[in-house]
């Protein structure tokens, strides 16, 4: 309802005269340049535009002296996906406009069919026309839905859909399209071969960030792979008495992937190698778009030194010193050194002047690399703390040295440079019992700190925990409750985190390849996006490879509540 009275309030706005005004006090806009990429679609001359965060269709039509219409009858799928970040817009040259309105491509009336039928051309028919200025909501059903999932996921009654769409029964067909109303209110059927009205859109939409990016379809026309040639290579373990497990889920996360981008119009060329039994050559993998894996750092290097496109590493942290030694490496899972320093900039940004910033250290304790990095974060942040250092002997008599340098009139923000579970046990124990002494006391902690078995959660809500960490699944994220749906349906088990990164890495680049072709890792440092798992932000390492940055914050509060705050 939001969406149909701001769209109506945009039209009476541009009717009126004065929407340069009201975009000015709502938005910053990106200024929009003009782009030097020129292509020929059906004989007209047409920019190829790549949309910029903030930017607005009302911005880039003004621009390029073309009207918002004009944008929409070039880029018909704007209408159902909107303005997206990145996404690549087809804008006619305006001194072909006149020829162009008329010879645009008719791929805004085809209308998809099944596999084993051909595309037809549908002509909206005449009687329907009345009806095609109101706002409409098109779903196109997947192979595992039903009425009753898809009324859930709008928020309306299974009998709004069916009195939509004119349904007799409740039985629905792969890709079929329904119309969604967006009330509960009895609504005329309507044809599902329309596209939706152009009135029904926002115009004054924005590019901001994106969780996913589909490829539109006139952007084949610029970067014409929808023919991914993927390499997998795992260390399966095939030809032994068993598989690992964990590695056969990453599989089974990456064959979803490949289907879902199948029926987003992009097929996939998998070839998987077992890397357990060096079965991987060079003539193997010189035509992929893009490799996966393997995982070990030596296993990786081999693969490297063949001097393939990409590489991607899948899931050893430790992998990250290769993009220094070669610029085809890409490392997927974040640093933990990255999350350090971010536990730290969160310490910066909480912190308030009543505060105190604390860290805890073990003393005597074994100095692993990781509490070296830990300790090395905050040391170089330049923020001011108390330390303390103990033994987990001294644990039980601690209470009185927290006193000493805790504050009582602020927040006490704790981190722990350590990766002891025994250790850090203790530590979430003392913390338990000053806050039961009715200290203010936040703890902020790797990820890692949530596989301590020892360690009751219920602890973990008491003291606020804040966790940086480069994998968080969000159950309440209906992408996520859909990834499930589809993963029960074909493997008759439930997902590990193994899974979700297959899917993740997997539908990630192939969606970049894709998208952006030969060019796709060009555009790697400029397309950040979330996925179920992870959140990907890749920067370049000098002259190196890319490393990813994303990360995610997670806070424990209270009654049981874990939240996702980035």
């Amino acid at each position: 309802m939001q969406r149909i009275i701001l769209s109506l309030l945009t039209a009476v706005l541009i009717s009126a005269g004065i929407t340069s005004e009201i975009h000015a006090q709502e938005y910053e806009s990106t200024p929009v340049t003009i782009s030097s990429e020129k292509v020929k679609i059906n004989g007209q001359i047409c920019y190829s535009h790549i949309v910029l965060e903030r930017q607005t269709l009302y911005s880039i039509s003004k621009a390029y002296n073309v009207t918002v219409d004009d944008i929409y009858r070039f880029n018909p799928s704007l209408k159902e996906k909107g303005l997206q970040k990145n996404s690549i817009l087809i804008i006619p040259a305006v001194e072909n406009l006149a020829e162009a309105t008329s010879e645009v491509p008719k791929t805004e009336h085809i209308v998809k069919q099944d596999k084993n039928q051909e595309a037809e051309t549908k002509e909206t028919p005449a009687e329907d026309e009345a009806v095609s200025s109101v706002p409409q909501r098109l779903h196109t059903v997947k192979w595992f839905e039903d009425l009753d999932m898809i009324a859930r996921k709008y928020g309306v009654s299974v009998e709004a859909i069916m009195n939509a769409n004119g349904l007799s029964g409740r039985k629905l067909a792969k890709r079929q399209k329904l119309v969604i109303p967006y009330t509960d209110e009895v609504t005329p059927y309507y044809n599902t071969d329309m596209e939706p009205s152009i009135e029904s859109v926002d115009t004054t939409q924005t590019a901001d960030t994106v969780s996913e990016e589909k490829p539109g379809i006139l952007e084949g026309l610029l970067f014409p792979k929808k023919e991914v040639n993927l390499s997998l290579i795992m260390p399966f373990k095939a030809t032994g008495t068993s598989s690992n497990t964990g590695n056969m889920d990453f599989y089974s996360g990456v064959l979803l992937a490949v289907n879902d981008m199948a029926n987003e119009g992009t097929s996939c060329n998998l070839n998987v190698y077992d890397s357990s039994n060096g079965s991987v050559s060079k003539e193997n993998i010189e035509s992929s778009d893009i490799i996966i894996g393997p995982v070990s750092p030596a296993e990786l290097t081999g693969i490297l030194e063949m001097d393939p496109i990409a590489v991607v590493s899948p899931l050893d942290q430790r992998a990250a010193a290769l993009t220094k030694s070669f610029s085809e490496m890409i490392q997927a899972p974040t640093p933990l050194d990255l999350q350090y320093k971010d536990l730290i900039e969160w310490i910066n940004e909480d912190l308030e002047y009543s505060d105190r910033f604390i860290v805890i250290t073990e003393k005597g304790g074994t100095q692993t690399e990781v509490t070296v990095q830990m300790k090395a974060a905050a040391d170089s942040s330049g923020l001011e703390y108390k330390h303390l250092a103990y033994s987990i002997l001294e644990g039980r008599n601690v209470t009185t040295s927290l006193e000493y340098i805790m504050t009582e009139s602020g927040t006490n923000r704790v981190y722990i440079a350590s990766d002891s579970e025994a250790f850090v046990n203790d530590v979430v124990r003392n913390l338990n019992l000053m806050i039961y002494k009715k200290y203010d006391v936040v703890l902020y902690a790797p990820s890692r700190i949530r596989n301590y078995e020892t360690i009751e959660v219920e602890n973990f809500h008491n003291t606020s925990l804040h966790i940086s960490t480069g994998y968080y699944i969000d159950y309440n994220d209906p992408r996520v409750q859909e990834f499930l749906l589809k993963y029960r349906a074909l493997f008759n088990a439930e997902p590990t985190q193994f899974a979700f990164q297959g899917y993740d890495l997997a539908k990630y680049f192939m969606g970049m390849v894709s998208r952006y072709g030969n060019r796709w890792i060009s555009r790697l440092d400029n397309s950040e996006t979330s996925m179920l798992q992870s959140t990907y932000k890749f920067r370049k390492d000098g002259n190196g490879g890319y490393t990813n940055t994303g990360i995610r914050r997670i806070v424990y509060e209270g009654d049981w509540v874990v939240r996702k705050i980035r």
